[in-house]
């Protein structure tokens, strides 16, 4: 069922993706997910406000994606306030950015969260911001003998409940759905609560050319795709040195990453987009993913599938119903696209995570009380000096 010309690419490439293959080889307990090829996933857990369910598979040679879920704390201070956290870091050019966030980005909202004595989308904003300068300094620190560092950013997505509020943070194109049950049709509805910054919305070429009006090459149609620059996607990032600050738009940095006019102020923006809300029990779940699982399927299709499966194992079935519409794309069978390696995999999907966040509206009205800190990392990454994950 693979068309002629994608047999050519795959078939020298073609064999089983076995346990050894990919970033997700180790075999980890079922506390930190299980692995199966280039898929990762801890089908189930708990967090303060309810259960929740992991997945990741690579597509990459080597995984750009980067997540983590934070239960208990969100202060550095003991009697700081209790929450869930939940971030979604797409990376693109490589992995160090993403990586780079998953280490600090949430310590930084504990260290703002602490100043300010309780969270707030300022909390938030500031985090961004913070991880984005300490990034860069890294980039300038690496910049002699790793210039190419310059190129790696990564889009940015958090979601955030803590005293019965939700805060949405999004920089790039990750996208998070909630499921919300309307009583009217005792339906469970999409809504989308996450602003998408990429230059082929509309609105996101109009807010470049309000914040660059001097540059009528700030976004350009190239092969019927709108790029800012000509280069990227994505109007905001954390990381793109190279169009962020002009030190680093030069050699020795690649000449396709350069930008041939000298530019004065930052082309991309790492301030995320903010939305704040309170959480009402007919909202039923929150379906967190990067911009690969939304290629393939629609808001509503995911919260249905979500809806009537299990919660054990949502997100993993996610994935795996992306995956299908992907190779039904190319005219393949779904065990027939399993069979594809890392880096050829890319042809077909990007890396994708998702994480479904199930809400349980008595909780979330109640003070949750101190307790263990729960931290998981897509992928099986162990955090240090944590021993009660669920």
């Amino acid at each position: 069922m693979v068309t002629t010309t994608w047999r050519k690419i795959v078939y020298p490439c073609w064999r089983p993706s076995t346990e050894g293959d990919g970033l997700f080889s180790n075999s980890f307990a079922d506390d930190y997910g299980r692995s199966e090829g280039l898929l990762w996933y801890k089908d189930y857990g708990r967090h303060v406000y309810g259960d929740f369910s992991m997945a990741v598979v690579q597509a990459n040679n080597i995984v750009e994606d980067q997540s983590q879920l934070v239960s208990g704390s969100m202060s550095s201070v003991d009697c700081g306030p209790q929450g869930t956290f939940v971030g979604v870091y797409d990376g693109h050019g490589g992995p160090e950015a993403a990586r780079f966030i998953n280490n600090h980005l949430f310590d930084n909202i504990k260290k703002f969260t602490s100043q300010n004595e309780g969270m707030s989308a300022d909390v938030i904003n500031r985090a961004f911001l913070a991880t984005e300068e300490e990034f860069l300094s890294l980039v300038r620190q690496q910049w002699a003998i790793q210039p190419q560092i310059a190129s790696v950013g990564s889009c940015c997505l958090v979601g955030l409940i803590c005293d019965g509020l939700l805060y949405i943070a999004n920089a790039g194109d990750s996208r998070v759905v909630l499921g919300k049950l309307d009583n009217t049709f005792n339906e469970v509805k999409a809504v989308q609560l996450s602003a998408e910054h990429n230059a082929s919305y509309e609105s996101v070429r109009d807010e470049l050319h309000s914040l660059h009006p001097d540059d009528s090459q700030i976004v350009v149609l190239k092969h019927m795709v709108w790029r800012v620059k000509g280069i990227i996607q994505v109007s905001r990032s954390i990381g793109d040195a190279y169009l962020k600050r002009s030190e680093f738009n030069r050699a020795p940095l690649l000449q396709k990453f350069r930008v041939r006019e000298p530019f004065h102020k930052p082309i991309l923006k790492a301030e995320p987009s903010i939305v704040v809300q309170k959480l009402y029990p007919e909202d039923q779940f929150l379906i967190f993913a990067s911009d690969g699982l939304w290629e393939h399927l629609s808001n509503q299709e995911a919260v249905d599938i979500v809806n009537n499966s299990p919660r054990n194992g949502s997100a993993r079935k996610l994935i795996k119903a992306a995956l299908r519409e992907a190779a039904k794309k190319r005219e393949m069978r779904y065990s027939d696209l399993k069979q594809i390696e890392r880096g050829v995999r890319r042809h077909f999907h990007d890396d994708i995570t998702v994480i479904v966040l199930f809400l349980d509206s008595n909780l979330i009205s109640q003070s949750p009380c101190n307790g263990p800190m729960l931290s998981v990392r897509g992928g099986g990454g162990i955090p240090n000096g944590v021993n009660n994950l669920i």
